[in-house]
């Protein structure tokens, strides 16, 4: 296998790092013994590359299929990791974990759960460290019951349509410089980030803000700073989801999308940004559960070896790691089965698979034991994952100090960087002047659509945040994400509305805008009282809300409702009067073009 180190900066490897092992065996097959420290100039990736075949000759079939394997942790405890984990690491050699939404309550808790995790795996014959991972598509607050913005917890930032409404790159390499930042102290060392998707179906029902625009070029520009600030800070990047799901009208979460696009179409919009990614030294990628015409009219990508191997590897060069994505998921459950699926993935091409049970687990072991999955195809795919966990330091440095994690979150640096780069994400997209609002407490306001709610009730509050921004007269009529308003509410709605100054309308859509939000929207319009539309997720519904007075996108909310609360306040900001600094991202039918964006 070709040393990953060649796509890396250089990385020093110390005799701590030397010492986990009993024998690390360098290339030729010289070797050295625990302890011994290797000279100043010898080559990181020669000692990383070494590091890993050694380990992946002793371990047995049930160690290298558990370095295969990323499990969720899904579980919400106060304690920290559970016995299905420690077993999981000591009992089946499992070498990664992903962190599901909530599961997380601050950085202290986070330090002691990875740290468990690395004690355990410290606790096993061979002591190969373990992969804490996780989705931040906004930072690593993206997966903590408790996010900021504030000093001691973790930064919120904009999801990526938001990044591509700066058109600032060096914005996305702030935010992706601070996601690292923020993960490292508290244990984790690969980020499902960022999303290399182009959005170029208004209807996509599961990319959305995910993305950062319909853009290729700008998309592709986004992707290489991220990818490089990643790492550059010690986080593994993964940009997916190979080979984009940006054109799909169907969530890969609950039924099988299918592409009918051309090869052209395919190399010119989709996969540019992957191979940008590839330039920009990417260690991982992770693949979609999309079937591909132009590449694979039968399977989808995960399952492909046209697409994994053929594509991704053969054409476009890529060395690094291949992470599916999940196996429960409903387009490859539904119709494969996970430990079939797991097989057919492995046997594609994939290194890593993402799996919720030990169903997809336990057909690896087994197709290994039968011969189906031959043992130099394994021992490859292993290789690949010790070798990248040694050289981002895992072996080195397994454990961080709860004590410190939290002084590393939400530092007076970072808070500033978000609220700034917040601030110029969010598009004033219409105003006939009624924007901004008065901050002088003279107007009664009523707040009503989406107002709070969210994953882990994450969703500032927009009656009282409204209420912080002005002294004036605040009517709640708004309701948690998730729901939709009844006629009866619509009418109550709608004579608070007649007796009001105006109206604020929190609105979200992560596709086509539901018909009762719409309905609510142009009866408000309706009336003499003007209405702003802060309008939570996707822009598009904008163009179904018919005149209103103001709209302002912030691209903070998406599908599963995880909110950005530094976009959602940026975008608070703007309305009473914080000068808006982005431009669409996308086009918004025929009203508003891509690039796109007013200020006061």
């Amino acid at each position: 296998m070709p040393g990953l180190a060649r796509r890396h900066t250089v990385r020093v490897v110390t005799a701590a790092l030397l010492a986990m092992v009993p024998t690390v065996v360098l290339p030729g097959g010289a070797s050295m013994a625990e302890g011994t420290t290797l000279p100043a100039a010898a080559v990181p990736g020669a000692a990383c590359e070494g590091l890993a075949r050694s380990l992946t000759a002793r371990a047995t079939d049930v160690e290298k299929v558990g370095q295969l394997f990323v499990p969720w942790v899904a579980q919400s405890t106060a304690d920290g990791p559970t016995e299905l984990e420690r077993r999981r690491i000591q009992e089946r050699g499992y070498g990664a974990f992903n962190f599901n939404g909530g599961t997380l309550h601050g950085p202290e808790h986070a330090a002691r759960y990875t740290n468990q995790l690395q004690e355990w795996a410290a606790d096993t014959r061979l002591g190969i460290p373990v992969l804490p991972t996780m989705d931040m598509e906004i930072g690593a607050a993206h997966r903590f019951s408790v996010m900021g913005p504030g000093r001691g917890v973790a930064t919120p930032l904009p999801y990526p349509m938001g990044l591509g409404a700066t058109r600032d790159i060096a914005a996305g390499t702030t935010s992706a410089r601070i996601t690292a930042h923020e993960a490292r102290a508290v244990g984790f060392a690969m980020n499902i980030a960022p999303v290399a998707d182009v959005n170029t179906n208004p209807e996509n029902p599961v990319i959305g803000v995910r993305s950062f625009s319909e853009d290729t070029g700008l998309v592709s520009e986004m992707i290489a700073a991220q990818v490089k600030a990643y790492q550059a800070n010690g986080v593994i990047a993964m940009p997916k989801h190979f080979p984009g799901h940006g054109d799909t009208s169907l969530d890969s979460h609950t039924h099988l999308p299918t592409v009918s696009y051309d090869r052209e179409t395919l190399e010119r919009v989709h996969l540019a940004p992957f191979k940008a990614a590839i330039d920009a030294g990417a260690d991982s990628i992770m693949t979609a559960h999309v079937v591909v015409e132009a590449v694979d009219p039968e399977l989808p990508a995960t399952l492909s070896k046209k697409v994994l191997t053929g594509l991704l590897r053969e054409e476009m060069g890529f060395d690094g790691l291949i992470v599916t994505d999940s196996m429960s998921m409903a387009a490859i459950r539904e119709r494969w089965g996970m430990g079939g699926a797991a097989v057919m993935a492995f046997q594609a091409g994939a290194d890593m698979i993402m799996a919720s049970d030990d169903e997809s687990y336990d057909a690896i072991l087994a197709a290994v034991r039968s011969g189906e999955i031959t043992r130099k195809r394994l021992d490859q795919s292993v290789r690949r994952v010790i070798e990248l966990k040694c050289e981002y330091g895992l072996f080195r440095d397994r454990y961080v100090d709860p004590a410190r994690a939290a002084a590393a979150f939400g530092t007076p640096e970072s808070l500033d960087a978000a609220e700034h780069i917040s601030r110029e994400s969010v598009t004033l997209v219409a105003n006939d002047g009624t924007l901004p609002l008065s901050t002088d407490g003279s107007q009664r306001i009523v707040v009503t659509g989406v107002t709070h709610g969210g994953t882990a009730d994450q969703l500032p509050n927009l009656v009282s945040e409204t209420e912080a921004r002005t002294g004036a007269t605040v009517a709640d009529h708004g309701w948690r994400f998730g729901s939709q308003p009844s006629e009866a509410k619509i009418d109550e709605v709608v004579r608070a509305a007649e007796a009001a100054d105006v109206v604020i309308v929190g609105t979200f859509s992560k596709a086509t805008p539901p018909a009762q939000q719409v309905e609510l929207v142009e009866a408000l319009a309706a009336t003499d009282t003007p209405v702003v539309v802060l309008s939570l997720g996707l822009p598009y519904e904008l163009t179904d809300y018919g005149d209103v007075d103001g709209a302002v996108a912030t691209y903070a909310v998406d599908l599963w409702g995880s909110p950005s609360r530094s976009a959602v306040l940026a975008g608070l900001d703007v309305v009473f009067g914080a000068q808006p600094g982005g431009r669409l991202p996308v086009t918004l039918g025929e009203h508003y073009p891509f690039g796109h964006g007013l200020t006061y």
